[in-house]
């Protein structure tokens, strides 16, 4: 029971640190490099074009529905993002259509696998 409470203690401090350590760092005397404000500039496009490819790794294109399921819900991500301009909204429609698409299986039965 130590152990565990030790160890959630330890993770807190950690976790708090990684969190407090740039504000600490670089404060109102210290600006930010600008290296750093590139990263923030292209790591989050960077981030989610890996994400995609990941996602779609794995897709079958030589069987029904032939990658259907993934194509609709990255097409629906794509356009909700355009709309929207929301990262969470669009990738949590996305999920929500993918999701529909394999729990009903619409498109397998439409290609009659």
């Amino acid at each position: 029971m130590l152990d565990s409470v030790i160890i959630v203690l330890i993770i807190i401090v950690i976790t708090f640190l990684s969190r407090a350590l740039p504000f600490i760092i670089f404060n109102s005397k210290r600006h930010t490099p600008v290296f750093l404000h590139y990263l923030g500039k292209v790591l989050p496009n960077a981030i989610i074009g890996m994400l995609i490819v990941y996602c779609l790794k794995g897709t079958e294109m030589s069987a029904a529905p032939f990658g259907l399921n993934e194509i609709l819900a990255l097409m629906c991500v794509v356009v909700c993002q355009t709309i929207l301009k929301i990262y969470v909204v669009s990738i949590l429609a996305g999920t929500i259509l993918y999701m529909y698409l394999i729990q009903s299986g619409i498109l397998s039965h439409f290609f009659g696998s």
